[in-house]
């Protein structure tokens, strides 16, 4: 039975959360929360308008809110009559749940499935008293906040809980909304809170013993060992201190645990200061400044940055490799850090088999739920097992069952791919998800057919080349364009049939064109090198088009300059939903000169063309204001808003699905392929030009902007209206003309290259 609609119930931040995820994804969502005392639904539609505004914005696309129909527990309970999933994300308390669901157990259609949110509450609790059919029905989906930021969803069903309800949701979860599924065990805490609180604590104890500010706990316990920037104290006062205050207090009663935390944020959370959401907790924002709070004080004062000379050699190092030599490392800042990673394996090898079922499903709760580099149990094998047990032995640590089975490690790398130690010894597989491509499994079955520093050409079957980027933030260089050859030579040979771009970087699709590898001709005064480069990337951009067989670009994460050009010029984007795409070439004093100007007026003039009456100058307008103003969108729906993705093209929630989402498109695509023809417009020529150029000395004038940005948005608005001259019609390649001449026009000047050296240097934009 497919799962069409979703009700929540609870409006609060992780409610609101999950209900916009759920619009976010295209399903009807009904929202309801206890009834206000003068407004019946006030409480509920707060919370989503709340929601709404919120940074980082819970929804994908603000207009999904239309999707949410809300109401009270009181006089609209009945709206979840025909909902398929009903979830459960109210006060943290048993009694209020039990009594919610015995409610919904009077009205639910006899297949819906119901879930409970709780953080720690076990489910066995929550459904004592309810029907056999609604416990067969009923499973704990614990989601992480913010829901549509955190990769990870536990699952945790009952002993009731039927395999179908089990694997209806599992499916649903990890395709429509695109999480991240562990299966963990109905334990207080589940995986993720059971280990993550566990460390918080106890790194808030060691804080005390090594006498260590705020700023040097989160300095030695964010990416230097693999976590998040956010480190344990801003992560904190994300997750909210109040919210981490509950959750310790009722995993210490489950447990009989000791999770309590210390005094002082006790006393910092009676005085009203519960982390990023109220204003202030461990930090406090005023104005750009941020300030850290003083444990015995509790007043705040600017945040420093720790001196970590000692492990500066470290920094710098893979964490497979810092992990060992931090366990060698002296120093007051080394032995701290090493007893949070001995208390934190010791605590995951022992509760393992309590809370989970499998090693790996430890590893993805902690790199999805809390965002480490990599989880426990490979930062073990990293640090050694051997290592371990000498440290645990040396500290009088009892060695745990499971760490007693394991001779070299919890993993195994065999050509057949990767094995984990299972709980009662021996290695079986790790789980992969069903038809995911995964490019570790394609390399290591021989799937590599070339590789530069720069790119990588593999066979991910079904007759289907797949390009990676493998440079620095994958830029695209000559040794992309390299293999793109190679690729279609490939193909047009047979017996492969399509081509998709893509890559497995975490955060990067590409961050555009290898500016530094171009600023070498261009320092040499060499600029018929420099304009044979730029019409090499060009033409290599829209070979994607033009080829003979389909070619699918799968975007996700930062997708910036060349990267979108590359995107845009696709016959299929296959995107991932968190997909921040843009022509962001104006913040190192150029215009997009791959292809990206012409083809967003190209695609603008086509949009107007139906009709008849339509100003072609507004797609011109339409086309600079992206441009100029360097828009970057905020998901793959906004970026389809913007035009760097079409309404044709396909989103995918799962990041894991992506390449082989994409492949499957190509396989469609190439079985009657067609390239698109080339396209002609109509330029608005002078009379555009001079609109435009008006509203640029305007925006000088009023000192907007230097007159350097005015040079940019007129070289801009030249190319956008056809060049200064009368009306004419225009083919795809007279455009890509004037970008190139207009590209290079600005390469030539001081500005452009001073702001292409600070770019390059620190990363951030120039104002010159």
């Amino acid at each position: 039975m497919r799962i069409a609609k979703i009700g929540v119930v609870g409006a609060g931040s992780m409610g609101s959360g999950i209900a916009a995820l759920a619009a976010s994804a295209g399903l009807p969502v009904v929202l309801l929360d206890i009834p206000g005392e003068s407004d019946r639904n006030g409480v509920v539609d707060a919370g989503l308008a709340r929601a709404i505004k919120a940074k980082p914005a819970p929804f994908m696309d603000p207009a999904r809110a239309a999707l949410i129909q809300t109401g009270n527990t009181e006089d609209h309970l009945d709206l979840l009559r025909d909902c398929d999933w009903i979830v459960e994300a109210i006060i943290e308390q048993p009694a209020p749940k039990r009594d919610l669901f015995l409610r919904i157990d009077a009205l639910r259609k006899h297949d819906a499935i119901v879930s409970s949110n709780t953080s720690s509450i076990p489910m066995e609790q929550l459904v004592d008293g309810r029907t056999p059919e609604f416990r067969a029905h009923f499973i704990g989906a614990h989601f992480f906040n913010p829901p549509r930021y955190l990769h990870l969803l536990e699952l945790i069903p009952t002993a009731d809980t039927t395999d179908v309800v089990m694997n209806r949701l599992r499916r649903f979860a990890e395709r429509t909304l695109g999480k991240g599924v562990v299966v963990a065990k109905d334990a207080p805490g589940f995986i993720a809170n059971r280990l993550g609180i566990h460390g918080l604590v106890r790194t808030l104890r060691l804080m005390e013993q090594y006498e260590l500010s705020v700023d040097e706990v989160d300095a030695l316990t964010g990416t230097l060992i693999g976590r998040p920037k956010s480190a344990t104290f801003r992560t904190g006062d994300i997750t909210g201190i109040d919210v981490l205050a509950h959750v310790s207090v009722s995993l210490g009663e489950s447990t009989g645990e000791d999770f309590s935390l210390p005094d002082w944020v006790h006393r910092l959370l009676a005085a009203g200061h519960k982390g990023e959401k109220s204003g202030a907790g461990f930090y406090r924002r005023e104005g750009k400044a941020i300030l850290t709070v003083n444990p015995d004080t509790l007043e705040y004062a600017p945040k420093t940055t720790p001196d970590l000379r000692e492990l500066d050699s470290l920094i710098r190092a893979p964490l497979n490799e810092r992990l060992p030599a931090l366990m060698r490392a002296g120093g007051r800042y080394a032995e701290f850090v090493r007893d949070v990673l001995l208390d934190m394996a010791h605590y995951t090898i022992e509760k393992t088999p309590v809370i989970a079922h499998d090693v790996s499903s430890v590893d993805r709760a902690m790199e999805w739920g809390y965002a480490w580099e990599i989880g426990p149990f490979q930062q073990i094998d990293a640090i050694t097992v051997d290592v371990l047990r000498d440290a645990f032995t040396a500290r009088k640590l009892p060695h745990p069952p499971l760490l007693q089975s394991v001779h070299e490690a919890f993993y195994r790398e065999l050509s057949s791919g990767p094995r984990q130690i299972t709980l009662s010894n021996g290695y079986v597989p790790v789980e992969s998800m069903r038809d995911a491509v995964e490019l570790p499994t394609v390399r290591r079955m021989g799937g590599t057919i070339e590789a530069n520093d720069e790119a990588a050409l593999l066979d991910i079957g079904e007759d289907v080349l797949l390009l990676e980027f493998r440079g620095k933030m994958n830029t695209l260089g000559p040794g992309v364009f390299s293999l793109l050859e190679l690729a279609a030579s490939r193909v047009n040979a047979g017996p492969h049939q399509a081509l998709v771009i893509g890559n497995a970087d975490p955060r990067t699709f590409s961050a555009g064109a290898n500016l530094m590898a171009l600023m070498g001709p261009v320092q040499a005064g060499d600029w018929k090198e420099v304009d044979a480069r730029i019409h090499h990337f060009q033409q290599a951009v829209m070979s994607a088009r033009r080829s003979p067989f389909p070619v699918v670009v799968a975007p996700f994460g930062l997708t910036l300059g060349g990267g979108t050009e590359l995107m845009m010029h696709a016959d299929h984007v296959q995107a991932h939903a968190e997909l921040y795409a843009g022509l962001v070439e104006v913040g190192v004093g150029l215009l997009p000169g791959g292809g990206g100007t012409k083809e967003l007026l190209f695609r603008f003039a086509a949009e107007l063309a139906a009709y008849e009456e339509a100003d072609p100058f507004e797609a011109v307008k339409r086309a600079f204001k992206t441009i100029s103003m360097g828009v970057t969108s905020t998901s793959a729906l906004h970026a389809q808003s913007l035009g760097f993705v079409r309404r044709c093209d396909a989103i995918s929630m799962n990041r894991d699905r992506l390449l082989s989402d994409a492949r499957a498109r190509a396989v469609l695509l190439a079985r009657d392929y067609t390239p698109v023809p080339p396209m002609t417009i109509r330029s608005v020529g002078t009379d555009g030009l001079g609109n435009l150029s008006y509203a640029v000395w305007s925006m000088q004038e009023a000192g907007y902007i230097s007159a350097h940005d005015a040079r940019i948005g007129t070289a801009i608005a030249t190319v956008l209206c056809g060049g200064d001259g009368p009306a004419r019609d225009v083919s795809e390649q007279d455009v890509l003309d004037l970008e190139r001449e207009a590209f290079m026009s600005l390469l030539g000047t001081a500005e452009t290259q001073a702001r292409i050296a600070h770019m390059l240097k620190t990363g951030k934009p120039l104002r010159n």
